[in-house]
């Protein structure tokens, strides 16, 4: 993190415009970079760019893979233009909703360009390119191999599988790599796909003052490439490969029974007294494969890495769990000594402990402060910016886990007082555009760094929420249609940046992860 006054938007790739019913890093990421930049932003936050399942209804923080890239991303008139298809080939069955993404249909329409893209990309022979990604990918055989032996399973969990390639014996793997290996190079050629857009648009970005802020969930979901391939990682039962114990949060403001996410719990300590050696050793390679991906990573549920709840896995509900001692110090003193210092927001919202601030503080990690969270109780209120103790903070209207600001001021289950509240804060009258007095005082706090959703740069309701805690359907689909990302807009928040010193001048410094 830099320290310079600046701004960022927070936008999921999947809500990108565009005709293909989904975003993707085409002509519509390039279009979204150009109007921060018209707006005065240098940042741009994501969340999380893995792949996603029907089962867990396509959450990014649920994804197949903590390394691999969403094939639904990928752009398809990039694959005409690299040779791989034919125009002809990407004509679309139907008009998109420019408003929510269909999964299921635009899942169909993905995989069968995904796989005319192969055809060609086999005829034509490997590329160096392609050889070099494979090579310094580190991940990509096990990710690869999974998704073929997932098809081949019909989309079953891992721990469902026969019991020889569940438990990945030697000889069953060395069958299964045999007789699946052109699919495996399918999977991998997926991934050379949108890795090699990604970069362009990462690029793109940069040359134009944009640093771009990803994202890592502290879990990863059970039925993934990373727990199948790193087993003895994971609290999970030696017999069935199903965990003993899970993931969540205590009940909480978003949910009276706390949540119950449902992820295996990391086996951060081996049978001695120190930290898995293997388990460290993943964790050195998800960091720094992101950083090879992204500028900043906010790291979702960090607390988790000095205390985690832990939920017996027989329990519905996420309220008879335990806090249970993380690795804390230790573990980001490994990951400094091998990659550096790190550029980290730490999401430190909820109950914080002490302890949990001075781990944060400790490595300089920047803290989040979110304004929704600011008007619930008194004067002393953490995320009021009166309180903020330092600059070295990020500050938020919302998250993707808010109501939009303007949802939240019309909801009636926040308190008429909390409202009331909100206005005197902002010097503001009834009537006014709540979400740019949310703006104007998030800008006018001295965080160093403030980041606005989207939704409400523009203004928009409830209905253009992006997730909802505690609920399991119906999240993730909101798409911004194009006509909203106009010069008027950009040129209303660039003066709000301009009033508050938050126009960009640094050039962009690209962290690179020590190998």
């Amino acid at each position: 993190m830099h320290n310079q006054r600046s701004s960022g938007v927070l936008l999921h790739l999947t809500s990108l415009p565009g005709p293909f019913g989904i975003g993707t890093l085409g002509k519509s990421a390039f279009e979204f970079i150009d109007f921060l930049r018209a707006a005065g932003q240098s940042h741009w936050q994501i969340l999380p760019y893995g792949p996603v399942c029907g089962i867990f209804d396509n959450s990014p923080y649920m994804s197949l893979s903590a390394f691999a890239g969403n094939p639904l991303l990928i752009d398809p008139a990039q694959l005409v233009g690299a040779g791989f298809l034919r125009r002809e080939q990407v004509e679309l069955p139907y008009e998109f909703s420019e408003y929510q993404v269909d999964f299921t249909a635009v899942l169909a329409f993905n995989e069968k360009i995904l796989e005319l893209a192969f055809l060609e990309f086999r005829r034509g022979g490997f590329s160096a390119a392609f050889a070099e990604f494979r090579r310094t990918m580190e991940w990509l055989d096990d990710y690869a191999f999974f998704m073929a032996l997932r098809e081949k399973f019909h989309s079953s969990p891992w721990f469902s599988w026969p019991s020889d390639i569940a438990r990945r014996r030697p000889k069953s793997l060395a069958q299964w790599r045999e007789t699946l290996a052109e699919r495996i190079l399918f999977h991998e050629f997926v991934q050379f796909c949108f890795f090699s857009q990604w970069q362009i648009v990462w690029d793109y970005a940069h040359g134009h003052g944009i640093r771009i802020i990803g994202d890592i969930p502290i879990y990863v979901a059970l039925d993934s490439a990373d727990v199948w391939a790193h087993q003895d990682c994971f609290l999970l039962d030696p017999e069935t490969g199903r965990p003993t114990h899970v993931a969540g949060v205590p009940p909480d403001y978003f949910c009276e029974t706390g949540q119950r996410w449902g992820n295996p719990l990391f086996k951060w300590f081996s049978d001695g007294d120190g930290m898995s050696a293997p388990l460290l050793d993943w964790w050195g390679q998800r960091f720094r494969h992101i950083c090879r991906t992204v500028d900043v990573v906010r790291i979702d549920h960090f607390r988790g890495f000095e205390a985690y709840w832990r939920i017996p896995a027989s329990e519905e509900t996420a309220v008879n769990g335990k806090w249970v001692k993380g690795p804390g110090l230790a573990f980001f003193s490994e990951m400094q000594k091998h990659l550096g210092d790190l550029p980290i927001i730490a999401e430190d919202l909820g109950v914080i402990t002490p302890e949990v601030e001075l781990l944060r503080d400790t490595f300089g990690f920047p803290g989040m402060k979110v304004l929704q969270f600011a008007f619930d109780s008194d004067e002393h209120n953490a995320y009021l910016p009166h309180n903020y103790t330092t600059v070295d903070c990020v500050a938020y209207t919302g998250t993707h886990d808010n109501d939009t600001t303007l949802g939240w001021y019309f909801s009636d289950t926040v308190l008429p007082a909390s409202k009331a509240k909100a206005l005197r804060y902002a010097h503001s009258q009834p009537g006014s555009p709540v979400h740019w007095d949310f703006i104007r005082m998030a800008y006018a706090s001295v965080a160093n760094l403030v980041v606005v959703p989207l939704q409400d740069v523009l203004g928009f309701g409830s209905d253009c929420r992006m997730n909802t805690p505690g609920t399991s359907q119906g999240n993730w689909r909101w798409r911004c249609a194009a006509r909203f990302l106009n010069d008027e807009t950009a040129r209303a928040l660039r003066d709000e940046v301009l009033f508050y010193n938050r126009l960009p001048a640094a050039p962009v410094v690209v962290f690179k992860a020590e190998e």
